[in-house]
């Protein structure tokens, strides 16, 4: 009996892999990574065909759906730039497209590859220094002046300077050519993405596949991070130095991944406007004033960083910080200037530079590649222009090719005898180069395996001890067949790259050790931008729940209320009339119904008050600072933009009810995250300072709209049900509403977390803990006015209290807002931010 089970179990896993494998053939004049040339599979993939054979149909697709849900929930995201919905920031991101299946390589093949991309990045980095400092090269003929110069990349500016163009971390784009070789076809030496995606690839996969993972001893990334950080370090003044990792900001295709690394390496996420120059020196605008910088890894191009010295068009940079690298004052990774040697025209010369330079032939040859502005190699190109690819030799694109490579082939005649004259005019700006044939990999399509052609991404980082080989990498993976080279285009999948290993891994942290941990409990400096974006995240989440607790109140009236009932007609007016007041709404002359409006309050972006709306401007703002949020908290926005996206959802009254009560409910989640699990430090502080405002203002209008001398008790009610206060007014007084009592609860009382008091109270004790900058004891504006609200609220009565004194509170919270946007936020934009002077 039990051999029979074993023979079915086989059977069965057989039947599985031909079903994997049907149709799966290697692409005619390509290596293809999983099968060799006689349908054999290679021995190094057997693991995970069998791991994968094992698998029901069902079951890998909820392996690929833990992959996929990793992916969605810690938004992961690229952007798209080009046809975009301006009125939506976030309309180009798209979800990262994961291939399930990784490039599986031997550790053996990878010890070769890492040690040419090792080598590659030693020598290119010995170029730079050569480049920018004696110029042995150019003046001995090893390198053409006009390659050098006549790129944009090249930044005069910083020629002689310590640290120009050196290289902290390098990646290279391989491909592997039919005979099973790997060439180099892109140096990346500016600003290299894709380690963060890598190491995202990686935990998808790993969360799909984790005995898989441990079965083939898969080496681990961590370690890799770990020598970079370090040699990042090593390049620093003081012993525990500031690193900052600059970005472009949230419209940048790879900010995902920059907020992400950030976070991931405990370093601080900043925009040019974040920096500013102070006595030579390079520091982070931050609420407690300018706090230096040490090191800068920058993710912005070289000649974008300064616009003094460099491209006088950049908002991107920081004014003067060609100086402060020019007094070693800060570093910068990479060095300004890297990116020259990026530039396809310096390929051709990279086999006698590593002859002359380090005295090694390449282990990993180059595509060959002619520039065309040498007459000879010009030549060449121009007699074998049909069997070539052109591109443009600098970042600037070359005439006619638009920025991207051509296929010469591909070409009709007409416009290859106008590149051919191009290319005769003007021959500087354009590289030949040979059509490689790249391998395939499988990728998964309708259930079964498919061969795609692929390139991979390594990447190489300065560490104490030397260049260190990330152990792994990502693939670009095309969606069609064609498997030459320069036919890879953007919206490709991607891959994780598994190296595997003979033994058991060793397991890195980029945790110290325990003994080398110093117990400190200071949570660490925020930046201003930090601060005002967690300010106004808050008060957009409070905007998005007050919208949705309208629209719950409307509807919940129109569901269950007694239409002959006092004052019930009245109260469903009062609360239709707030949704447009409140921009959240059509009036009732341009909408058919109440449940119109309420729909309207719930999905439509075109009413700045909308729950959907307000919820954009979260994640938008969420989005600046994505390094300060996590995972469950990122989800939770994912989750409650999906819930809001969908009009047709809301085809009733109780499915419109029931949109809003699941959207308070993802609001709660995200308030008990803050609340529970958020250091109280001051991002916290700023969170819930904007949220305390918006709730105030927010309380003030809901009170001024329903309070009247006559009201109706129906209307009072519902203003108890707009600020949660329906039970403690129950208990409290054991009859229906009346006005006074109302009042003091959702406006005066210190007791209830709803109220207008209970706002102002946390806010004095939050602005009271926030830094000064007065040596003079006086008090700064906001805690002036902090102290001012406190006052008067807390010696307000209700009997007194009428919608001028609401308005008054209303008038006095707005101040405070301004105040701390003053104070913390736009610094140097008003007088009194030039005292902010204080250096540490």
């Amino acid at each position: 009996m039990a051999l029979q089970r074993r023979s079915s179990s086989t059977r069965t896993r057989n039947e599985r892999r031909n079903a994997l494998l049907a149709g799966y053939r290697p692409l005619p004049g390509a290596y293809d990574e999983l099968m060799a040339p006689d349908g054999s599979i290679r021995p190094h993939w057997e693991p995970f065909l069998a791991e994968w054979s094992s698998l029901s149909s069902d079951e890998l697709q909820r392996r690929f759906g833990l992959a996929d849900r990793h992916v969605r929930d810690t938004g992961v995201s690229y952007r798209v730039h080009g046809d975009l919905d301006e009125s939506d920031p976030l309309a180009g991101e798209r979800s990262w497209p994961l291939n399930h299946a990784p490039l599986v390589l031997t550790g053996q093949e990878w010890q070769v590859i890492a040690a040419g991309v090792a080598q590659r990045a030693s020598l290119l980095d010995t170029v730079l220094g050569d480049i920018y400092g004696p110029g042995r090269l150019i003046a001995e003929g090893a390198l053409p002046a006009a390659a050098i110069t006549g790129s944009p990349d090249y930044l005069r500016p910083v020629q002689g300077t310590a640290g120009a163009g050196q290289l902290q971390i390098y990646a290279a784009d391989l491909g592997r050519g039919p005979d099973g070789r790997w060439w180099v076809l892109n140096d990346r030496t500016q600003a290299p993405s894709g380690a963060g995606y890598a190491l995202e690839n990686r935990l998808a996969l790993g969360r799909a596949f984790p005995d898989l993972f441990r079965t083939m001893n898969v080496e681990r990334l961590a370690g890799f991070f770990q020598g970079f950080r370090a040699g990042l370090v090593s390049r620093a003044r003081r012993v525990e130095p500031r690193i900052c990792l600059l970005t472009p900001g949230q419209m940048h295709e790879s900010y995902f991944e920059q907020a992400y690394l950030a976070r991931y390496l405990g370093f601080l996420l900043v925009e040019g406007g974040d920096l500013v120059m102070r006595d030579g020196l390079v520091h982070v605008r931050t609420i407690a004033g300018f706090k230096r910088a040490d090191i800068i890894w920058r993710r912005i191009d070289g000649d974008f960083a300064d616009p003094l010295e460099l491209n006088a068009r950049s908002a991107l940079g920081v004014p003067g910080l060609v100086e402060a690298v020019r007094a070693e004052n800060v570093a910068v990774a990479n060095g300004l200037g890297s990116g020259v040697v990026e530039a396809r025209a310096l390929m051709g010369f990279i086999p006698r530079l590593a002859r002359e330079v380090v005295g090694e032939e390449l282990i990993l040859p180059n595509v060959a590649t002619w520039w065309c502005g040498q007459p000879r190699e010009r030549g060449i190109v121009l007699d074998r222009l049909d069997e070539m690819s052109v591109s443009p030799a600098f970042r600037a694109p070359g005439d006619g090719l638009d920025g991207g490579t051509v296929l010469v082939a591909d070409l009709d005649k007409a416009e290859r005898e106008a590149l051919r004259a191009r290319i005769g005019e003007r021959g500087l700006d354009y590289v030949g180069q040979e059509v490689v044939n790249l391998s395939t990999m499988p990728v998964m399509q309708g259930g079964r395996l498919e061969p795609r052609p692929m390139t991979l991404r390594v990447f190489a980082a300065a560490t104490p001890d030397g260049w260190q080989v990330m152990p792994g990498g990502f693939c670009r993976i095309s969606e069609d067949c064609d498997a030459r080279a320069v036919t890879m285009r953007a919206g490709v999948r991607s891959s994780d790259v598994w190296v595997t290993s003979d033994q058991p891994v060793e397991q890195v942290t980029l945790l110290p050790s325990p003994d080398r941990i110093g117990i400190r409990r200071i949570v660490g400096i925020l930046p201003s931008r930090a601060a005002d974006n967690l300010f106004w995240l808050g008060r957009y989440l409070e905007r998005s729940e007050a919208t949705l607790r309208l629209v719950r109140a409307l509807l919940g009236r129109l569901i269950n209320a007694d239409d002959q009932a006092p004052g019930h007609g009245e109260t469903i007016k009062r609360l239709a009339n707030l949704l447009v007041a409140w921009g959240a709404a059509p009036t009732a002359s341009k909408a058919r119904s109440v449940v119109v409006q309420a729909r309207s309050a719930l999905h439509d972006l075109d009413h700045y008050g909308s729950a959907a709306a307000s919820v954009r401007e979260a994640r938008r703002t969420a989005s600046v600072i994505r390094e300060r949020l996590s995972v469950d908290a990122w989800r939770l926005f994912g989750d409650l933009q999906r819930q809001l996206a969908d009009p047709g959802k809301a085809t009733s009254e109780g499915e419109a009810f029931e949109i809003a009560d699941t959207g308070l409910k993802s609001l709660a989640a995200f308030s008990g995250l803050s609340q529970e699990n958020m250091v109280r430090g001051a991002g916290w502080r700023f969170l819930d300072i904007g949220r305390r405002i918006e709730r105030g203002i927010t309380t003030c209008r809901f009170a001024r709209h329903f309070v009247e001398n006559n009201a109706p008790g129906n209307c009072l009610d519902a203003l108890l049900d707009l600020t949660d206060s329906q039970i403690t007014y129950r208990s409290r007084y054991m009859l229906g509403a009346a006005l006074q009592p109302v009042l003091d609860l959702v406006m005066l009382d210190p007791y209830n977390p709803r109220s207008v008091a209970f706002q102002i109270e946390q806010l004095d004790a939050e602005i009271a803990a926030l830094p000064s900058l007065n040596d003079d004891g006086m008090l700064e504006e906001p805690r002036r006015l902090a102290l001012k609200l406190a006052a008067e609220c807390r010696t307000a009565e209700a009997s007194r209290l009428d919608r001028t004194g609401i308005l008054y509170f209303e008038q006095l919270l707005m101040g405070l807002s301004s105040a701390v946007a003053e104070r913390y936020f736009l610094q140097n934009s008003t007088p009194e931010g030039s005292r902010m002077t204080r250096l540490a």
